[in-house]
């Protein structure tokens, strides 16, 4: 058996991406592996329905299989229309009746987030800070306690314009119903309103982290930094100002 016949024994047992492979490692295997009969297989497993018509609905089916299966890369985004600078954010927290934290947080300072962690802080925290991830953070000076009594804790998070004085709504009364000892966050989330203009949007999630230590009676928490992130929908500075430009401004 030639070393031929065998590769075209071998190639239909590929995956995709191996049988892609196998194109570049010399002229012969590319002539065999560029064969549409492979690439029909491969698209018959992922797509039965579409190998049942005479002829692929693209030039051939490795193209097909070359369009609508390569790894998913992060698309490069254009630059946002908006930027941090363009951007207050009024944050005020309660605890049942009393407020207890109210600032206004110019934008390059929630973007500038917490250098350097503060000492005494658990080792989870410390990582969590220091990571590489984009995070917005704000360091609270003087820091605040809330009791360990206290069940009504709530945030309210409105983001203001400065180059069109709009303002939107990213939490409004949410519950810091959740309390995470071992990584010393407290949380609240509420989803985002976003513009008419934007119709397919939704289900994205803003979501507010008290970062705390253990406050000097047992099970009070020591408050030193609020963070603010929306998961999965915005991992980078360029998608957080996208979305926030995408926010229901009134």
């Amino acid at each position: 058996m030639t070393y031929e016949e065998i590769a075209k024994a071998v190639f239909p047992l590929l995956e995709g991406v191996d049988l892609a492979s196998c194109m570049s490692v010399c002229k012969e295997w590319r002539d065999i592996a560029r064969d549409d009969y492979f690439w029909k297989c491969l698209c018959a497993k992922r797509w039965p329905s579409v190998c049942k018509r005479p002829n692929p609905p693209t030039l051939t089916y490795y193209k097909l299989y070359q369009t609508f299966y390569r790894r998913q890369h992060r698309q490069s985004l254009l630059p946002p229309r908006l930027s941090f600078d363009d951007l207050e954010f009024f944050i005020d927290i309660w605890t049942e009746d009393r407020l207890i934290f109210s600032e206004v947080v110019p934008g390059p300072v929630f973007e500038a987030g917490i250098k350097i962690p503060p000492t005494g802080i658990c080792d989870m925290l410390r990582f969590h800070l220091e990571s590489p991830e984009y995070k917005m953070t704000l360091p609270v000076e003087p820091r605040f306690t809330v009791p360990v009594m206290s069940r009504a804790v709530s945030v309210s998070v409105l983001v203001g314009r400065k180059d069109s004085n709009r303002v939107a709504r990213i939490i409004n009364k949410s519950m810091f119903d959740y309390i995470d000892r071992t990584s010393y966050r407290a949380l609240a989330f509420e989803y985002l309103d976003f513009s008419p203009s934007h119709p397919f949007i939704s289900g994205i999630r803003a979501w507010i982290s008290l970062l705390f230590m253990e406050g000097g009676n047992e099970g009070d928490i020591d408050v030193f930094g609020i963070e603010m992130d929306f998961c999965d929908a915005a991992n980078s500075k360029e998608e957080v100002l996208w979305l926030f430009d995408s926010l229901d401004w009134k």
